[in-house]
């Protein structure tokens, strides 16, 4: 087979966003010393071939002998091949992602860089833009990206300007797996279960006969009375067009048993996983065409139990400010999650020149059945115990499709690329209900539909974002006394979405008897009760809410770049960025409200100069100083002024249509050793001055329900150092025949983090509640940490493998976050914090030849000290657990196949 070359852009980044100034330096095998080089010629050209099985891609790096291939890019980037995803062996690749430095991984899903929120995180795929499943985030939740589909993840974390200037921690560029060399097939198969769920008990309900593979079989579609009543923009209730009749036909015609009933599983299954992934390279002549195509399918439980506090103010303890919780509730939620996930790639090779089409879909479901009791002081003399219910539906779907075309002139490279991709969510049939215990008449728990603490309500919601992106990119490399590589490129992106959210309650017209209350809630929303006492399903609407809204963010912009060697060794790479923006989220009310909502556009344009500077003064250290201008745009669901529930934490969020763009201040200074091949050891400094950061605001409303709401804080400033080292060992002295071809792995790295929010006298917020300015001090205290920001990131891995031969690896991996803030306090109460300490991990991975067939089996033990999740607030001794439960021990078997 042809011997295909594929320039270090493929490795590292897209070449649609990395420029040529990446050929500036080179690099010796990683992995096979048998490739390399004459050392002492710098002329040479270097073979690399980059681990991973079947995705070998051969690398051409002219320029000085550099041992380790991150090191021939112009900036700071840390690379987690496939080989790195497979050793974490972390099903996601957000879970792979929290191992490199100064990273952090949210609620499983959500990469924070350097201690800064998703916010100032960019995520792409391929180098091109992906649009978010999320209501509550523009940012792509990184758990839905499974590692069977990714070849390898690129996180940059000084800016460059090819890059969209939304880039205030940094970039992550997950590259989906390219078309291979030889023709292979690999099928795997896993099981797994945890401590707090895996044959306990846990909670669910009926939904459809299709749930098992994440899809509605029509059980959830919404009536067609109900839809055709909900398209008319009018609040479906008494005293608009609609009738009492209507309204009890509306409550009637929905399912009931099969969406609201919650049902004990005491016996909760185990987790199953099948993925198959093959591909195939046909040589026509000089040329060749490549395919590879992967199929996957997810079926996992998780049951949390725990407590959730919220308080409305302080309160006098023993002569001391203290917090006594308003609501108190024990509570379990099982979450059953089915993902299935496709992979079609193809690319052709004409010449110097490549094509590649690359198509993703991803369709993720989230069943939860979760119930909850205890006290809620509804009445501020009195507190009710309370039983409450919730059953949720959340199809979230993601489909990519890309083109990129890679074409070579001598010293001229043309980059052309485009993309369209469209998420969804869908999340019918969100069904809650709450019973309040009374003794005076039942000494039971009822359900009136009307009373404090009793309702049944239903939720409508689903968005859609499209996606358009493209652009063109030139590079020329011309020497004038010195190399050098020019730049310039144009880049169009456009996000449309809309969103829709429709509440509605159960209520009776002239109220329940006491027989009736009391019935369970597929009884008590039973047609014959609906009509016997005339139940109506009333929209849940006011002046204040937003049922849906339309958000639009359009940008044109364009880049000049150069990269030169100035010297021996000395590397500038400088260029500036222009983004001219378009932002707009138009609410759209319900007519005959009467309401008012703001309309938000935001009309931006930036010059975003970066540059950076490389001085390579040993063989193997080098030394960089990046500084930057950055930006930070509000997201979507921070500016629709539309409520949404989060389920991780059982909140709700409201946006602020008067949010502005966060301005960064970058710099960085970082020194670089290179021991060996694979082997590493940096340090590195970094500020950075954020202008208006957007930071988390809770406040309490409706009876101590806790909402989060956002507002534009005065000025931040962080900064910190990161330390990194890869080593390895070899063991060959050690003695025996186990020890005699392995080596022993060290990975380690260390960030810590400071931030502090500048509040002066004079200083202006928006009130997230009000909308009105505020002075700053009302919600942000001079010195406050920023939210999402941890102090300390910690990770650690070590192990055995072996050098040649089969595959085997013994490792442990050891993670720490320090605790964070995820909200200023309400109403002068303290910060909401959350912790979630340490995570012991081992993964073992073994490859076994039986009767002539290649198997790898793979076993992991996650979260082996059993680390729980807490958020509280504290003050003095007293202490507010806002959502605190058993994470547990997560086991887990895989056999995997290779033809």
């Amino acid at each position: 087979m042809k011997k295909r070359t594929v320039f270090i852009s493929s490795l590292l980044l897209s070449t649609a966003l990395l420029s040529p100034s990446a050929f500036a330096q080179t690099t010796t095998p990683a992995e096979d010393p048998a490739v390399a080089g004459d050392d002492n010629d710098p002329d040479d050209d270097v073979d690399v071939s980059a681990p991973g099985g079947s995705f070998n891609n051969e690398i051409i790096v002219r320029g000085k002998y550099i041992p380790n291939p991150i090191r021939a890019t112009s900036e700071v980037v840390t690379v987690l091949g496939s080989e790195e995803i497979a050793r974490a062996a972390d099903g996601d690749i957000a879970g792979s992602l929290q191992r490199v430095t100064g990273l952090s991984v949210v609620g499983g899903r959500f990469v924070f860089v350097r201690g800064l929120g998703e916010r100032y995180s960019l995520a792409l795929m391929n180098g091109l833009p992906l649009p978010s499943p999320e209501p509550l985030r523009r940012v792509v939740p990184l758990d839905l990206f499974p590692t069977s589909v990714i070849a390898s993840t690129v996180v940059q974390k000084s800016y460059s300007v090819n890059y969209p200037g939304e880039f205030g921690g940094g970039v992550i560029n997950l590259t989906t797996k390219s078309t291979p060399d030889e023709p292979f097939l690999d099928i795997k198969f896993g099981l797994s279960g945890d401590t707090e769920t895996t044959a306990k008990l846990g909670y669910t309900y009926d939904g459809s006969d299709m749930d098992i593979i994440g899809y509605d079989s029509g059980t959830r579609d919404i009536p067609s009375g109900l839809a055709q009543a909900m398209a008319q923009n009018v609040p479906i209730s008494v005293g608009t067009i609609f009738t009492s009749q209507d309204l009890q036909d509306f409550g009637a015609s929905l399912n009931n048993a099969e969406t609201n009933l919650i049902q004990r599983n005491r016996d909760i299954p185990a987790n199953f996983s099948a993925e198959i992934t093959g591909g195939t390279t046909f040589d026509l002549g000089d040329n060749s065409i490549g395919i590879i195509a992967t199929a996957g399918y997810e079926n996992s439980w998780r049951t949390r139990g725990g407590v959730q506090q919220t308080t409305q103010g302080l309160v006098n303890i023993d002569g001391q400010p203290g917090l006594r919780p308003d609501q108190d509730f024990q509570f379990v939620t099982t979450e059953n999650r089915i993902v299935v996930n496709g992979l079609l790639g193809m690319s052709a090779q004409i010449g110097e020149h490549e094509l590649r089409f690359t198509n993703l879909y991803i369709h993720d479901t989230s069943k939860e059945a979760s119930i909850k009791a205890g006290y809620d002081a509804i009445n501020v003399d009195e507190e009710t115990l309370l039983n409450q219910s919730r059953t949720s539906w959340f199809e979230r779907q993601l489909f990519t499709s890309q083109f990129v075309g890679e074409f070579e002139f001598d010293a001229l490279s043309v980059d052309i690329r485009g993309v369209y991709a469209n998420s969804k969510r869908d999340a019918p049939y969100q069904r809650s209900n709450s019973y309040a215990f009374d003794d005076r008449i039942a000494n039971d728990f009822v359900n009136d539909l009307t009373s404090p603490g009793q309702s049944a309500r239903i939720q409508f919601s689903d968005l859609n974002d499209d996606v358009y992106g493209g652009g063109l990119d030139l590079g020329y490399e011309t020497n004038m006394g010195i190399p050098i590589n020019l730049n310039v490129g144009y880049s169009y992106y456009l996000n449309d979405r809309q969103a829709q959210r429709r509440d509605f309650r159960f209520t009776p017209t002239n109220g329940l008897p006491n027989p009736v209350e009391q019935e369970r809630i597929d009884f008590l929303l039973s047609d014959y009760n609906i009509y016997t006492h005339g139940i109506e399903l009333r929209e849940v609407a006011s002046q204040a809410s937003v049922p849906a809204y339309e958000a639009q963010l359009e940008i044109h912009a364009g880049y000049g770049q150069v990269d030169a060697e100035l010297a021996e060794g000395l590397r500038l790479n400088l260029g500036a960025r222009y983004e001219d923006a378009k932002q707009s989220v138009t609410p759209i009310l319900l007519q005959g409200t009467g309401g008012v909502a703001a309309i938000t556009s935001l009309n931006n344009d930036y010059w975003l100069p970066a540059g950076t500077l490389t001085w390579n003064f040993a063989e193997d250290m080098q030394f960089r100083v990046a500084a930057s201008k950055t930006i930070a745009r509000p997201q979507f669901r921070e500016l629709a002024p539309q409520q949404f529930l989060d389920l991780e934490t059982d909140r709700t969020f409201i946006g602020n249509p008067l949010l502005t763009d966060s301005e960064l201040i970058n710099l960085e200074g970082r020194f670089e050793y290179y021991m060996g091949r694979g082997e590493r050891m940096t340090i590195a400094a970094f500020y950075k001055d954020i202008d208006s950061p957007i930071e988390n605001v809770a406040f309490v409303q409706g009876g101590g329900t806790l909402f989060t709401g956002f507002s534009n804080a005065p000025a931040a400033k962080l900064y910190g150092v990161e330390a990194e080292l890869v080593k390895y060992f070899s063991l060959n002295n050690i003695g025996g025949n186990f020890f005699e071809d392995r080596r022993l792995m060290l990975a380690a790295n260390y960030t810590y983090t400071q931030s502090e929010i500048n509040v002066a006298d004079g200083d202006e917020a928006i009130n997230p509640v009000t909308l009105l300015p505020t002075a700053a001090s009302n919600l942000f205290d001079d010195g406050d940490r920023l939210t999402g920001q941890s102090k300390h990131v910690a990770n650690l891995q070590f192990g055995l493998e072996r050098e040649d031969g089969p595959l085997s690896q013994q490792t442990i991996l050891l993670t720490y976050n320090s605790p964070r803030v995820t909200a200023r306090g309400p109403q002068d109460q303290p910060d909401l914090i959350e912790r979630t300490g340490w995570q012991l991990d081992f993964v073992m991975r073994e490859e076994l030849n039986i009767a002539g067939q290649d198997f790898e089996v793979k076993f992991e033990a996650r979260n082996v000290l059993g680390t729980d999740y807490r958020e509280s607030q504290t003050l003095g001794e007293s202490v507010i657990l806002n959502n605190a439960y058993d994470v547990g021990t997560k086991l887990s078997m895989s056999i995997g196949l290779k033809f």
